[in-house]
């Protein structure tokens, strides 16, 4: 059995319509909050259980005959998302699952300016002293980000940034498809796992990129930091919002988001998608 968290997300719930054109509806199981939203998945046939990361009972049960667990990383801002997973992998050894699965971030590192990246680290370390055989799914940094963290390029003409640094900017969907590889492999995944588009443009290249795409000039403007954040507070975003976006910046200048790896296209048996099908698609909910 193939249990799933968060499938009521975009991430997880596009692993499972992978997952389902290779796998009957009864091989696979899915946990989240709120069954109601997850009906698509009961009406095609598939297990359906209510379980959250702050329920410890509810997920024990859950997760029960799950011979592979993919979880889903936290999206709460507010909560600790570290004590969330902690329950998480906790309630997966009580279960008795056979292997988990959890969708980290490639810039995971301890000292990161973006917090969700130590956050991933914490949940890295949890799942290595768990016990359990465990795969880190370290995806790119999600290409459908560009549509804000580029700025309002194609109005201004200008992609408007507060430092610049090299992104392997990843479609979600590519990550999805990758994680539904992994989970019917017949194993070689195991701990951290890098998962990447082939390229790692820096903004003042995806300005470069915007314009071909465009037909029009697109110009890169690196403002600095204190500069960008009162151009976010000018623009009505809250402090801590535009605080904890700053961190994704200062991560890129510092590289670590600069790595590549073949293994998505390998998972994928084709080219990974790039900014440039990025920039071409439709905005990305």
């Amino acid at each position: 059995m193939i249990t799933v968290t968060g499938a009521t997300g975009a991430l997880n719930g596009a692993t499972v319509d992978h997952l389902l054109q290779h796998v009957p509806a009864e091989g696979v199981t899915v946990v989240v909050r709120d069954p109601a939203r997850a009906r698509r998945f009961a009406d095609q046939g598939v297990t359906v259980r209510r379980g959250g990361y702050d329920d410890p009972a509810a997920m024990r049960e859950a997760f029960a005959g799950a011979d592979q667990l993919l979880l889903v990383s936290s999206n709460d801002p507010g909560a600790d998302a570290v004590a969330l997973h902690r329950a998480a992998v906790e309630a997966a050894v009580a279960s008795g699952v056979g292997r988990v699965l959890y969708t980290s971030h490639q810039g995971a590192a301890a000292d990161s300016p973006f917090a969700p990246a130590r956050v991933h680290l914490a949940t890295e370390e949890l799942l290595a002293a768990s016990g359990l055989p465990w795969t880190s799914l370290r995806n790119g940094f999600y290409a459908h980000s560009l549509a804000w963290l580029a700025g309002p390029w194609r109005e201004t003409g200008m992609v408007t940034v507060p430092v610049d640094g090299p992104v392997s900017w990843t479609a979600r969907d590519d990550a999805a498809e990758a994680a539904a590889a992994v989970l019917l492999s017949d194993g070689g995944h195991d701990g951290p796992v890098t998962l990447t588009a082939p390229a790692a443009p820096t903004f003042a290249e995806v300005a470069e990129i915007a314009a071909q795409v465009s037909g029009r000039p697109v110009g890169i403007s690196v403002v600095g930091e204190e500069a960008w954040l009162a151009g976010q507070e000018a623009a009505g975003r809250p402090a801590h919002v535009a605080r904890f976006t700053l961190g994704m910046y200062q991560a890129a200048e510092q590289g670590l988001f600069a790595g590549t790896d073949p293994r998505l296209a390998q998972l994928l048996g084709r080219e990974p998608s790039g900014v440039r099908d990025q920039l071409t698609a439709p905005p990305e909910l």
